[in-house]
């Protein structure tokens, strides 16, 4: 077993070794498997990396989920892009106030902001400002736990009590262990459980492949033959959807931010595509609209059902595969028109959720560092 061991770090270390390599000198060659001189430097980072990010199935009790995947194979992936010449940062989320737009499911943020004062015997003045009020977890560019939805044995028809303690939960947790009372803050699989995500990204252009160039529309589903014909159209087809990848899929739904109508449908992801991502291992997927999900104009007042593939009883079915099945975080909301209109169809990601113990969500700042390439 030590031997093995040994043979398993050795690998790692020239795996590691070589992506350092590669990032400085743009080469790296093993003696047992020779690479052309002709093979990209990314091309060889990623091939590198493939050895040392771990796949699932995870451990029992597990409450990192795909986050598990981040390590030293995502941050080589990473690397590369920060290492081009003419790399840019991209800001992925929108500017947080009181009056961005709501969400039917959140409390709206209210912010208070204080006069300017001062110490006394001191030169000092300084500024401050208090949230009064609201959900910051679940409002503007935000991330989810894997806390933040459970599955119920049954359908429930919306009499009597909510059923909460038949929810399971991501690892098999039982409502008990994640949220035994009401107050309870979720004591498994909370916000201050995600993984810090460092890694490779690829950016899914269905706005201009699905849209034509026009927003897709509310209820448009963006399937797993549509990410498979994205993936060729943008040249992505040699390197495919990697374990440990964000996945940003931008719609164009993101025009309406701001609008009365933002939030009241969008398109959004199909559940086949989401079962897709999660065998490709992907660390989290985000799109430029409210929900992740698509949500059909009137779904949401019960004046429509849901789009076409949903499970029944699973009208939010992308939330239940990535956050119960699966352990792929969400984020909604994103802000992806200009990495889109540079075509930065791969980049570094990093996403930095709030560590706040028993959370449901948090507020984020996803970043993304590529090269144009227009």
């Amino acid at each position: 077993m030590l031997h093995n061991n040994n043979r398993h770090n050795n690998r790692w270390m020239f795996s590691f070794s070589c992506a350092a390599t590669l990032i400085i000198l743009g080469g790296c060659e093993q003696a047992s498997q020779p690479q052309p001189a002709t093979v990209a430097p990314e091309v060889s980072v990623v091939n590198a990396s493939k050895a040392i990010v771990p796949t699932a199935p995870w451990p029992a009790g597990d409450q990192v989920g795909m986050g598990n995947t981040q390590g030293p194979g995502t941050w080589m992936r990473c690397g590369y892009h920060l290492s081009q010449p003419g790399a840019k940062i991209y800001e992925l989320s929108h500017e947080r106030s009181s009056t961005m737009p709501q969400s039917p499911f959140g409390a709206q943020l209210k912010y208070v902001y204080r006069p300017t004062v001062g110490v006394p015997f001191s030169r000092h003045a300084f500024n401050g400002e208090e949230l009064t009020g609201g959900e910051p977890g679940a409002q503007g560019t935000q991330m989810d736990a894997l806390g933040h939805f459970a599955v119920l044995t049954e359908v429930w028809e919306g009499e009597g009590d909510f059923p909460a303690d038949d929810a399971t939960y991501y690892s098999g947790y039982t409502q008990q262990d994640v949220k035994p009372t009401p107050d309870s803050p979720l004591l498994k699989l909370g916000m201050e459980q995600a993984a810090p995500i460092v890694t490779s990204a690829i950016l899914l252009d269905a706005r201009a492949h699905l849209g034509g160039g026009a927003a897709l529309a509310p209820g448009q589903v963006v399937t797993k033959a549509d990410i498979d014909a994205m993936l060729e159209a943008q040249g992505l087809s040699w390197r495919g959807i990697l374990p440990g990848d964000v996945v940003y899929i931008y719609t164009g739904w993101s025009d309406n931010w701001n609008q009365e109508n933002y939030y009241t449908m969008g398109p959004g992801l199909g559940h086949d595509a989401a079962k897709y991502l999660a065998a490709q291992n992907v660390v989290l997927v985000a799109l430029d609209n409210p929900f992740t999900d698509p949500v059909n104009d009137g779904q949401l007042m019960g004046k429509a059902g849901p789009a076409e593939g949903t499970p029944p009883g699973l009208p939010f079915a992308i939330h239940h595969e990535n956050l119960t099945q699966s352990g792929i975080h969400n984020i909604q909301n994103a802000y992806l028109s200009e990495l889109a209109a540079d075509k930065v169809w791969t980049s570094c990601t990093i996403v930095l959720p709030l560590r706040s113990v028993g959370g449901s969500g948090s507020p984020v700042r996803p970043v993304a560092i590529g090269v144009p390439q227009r």
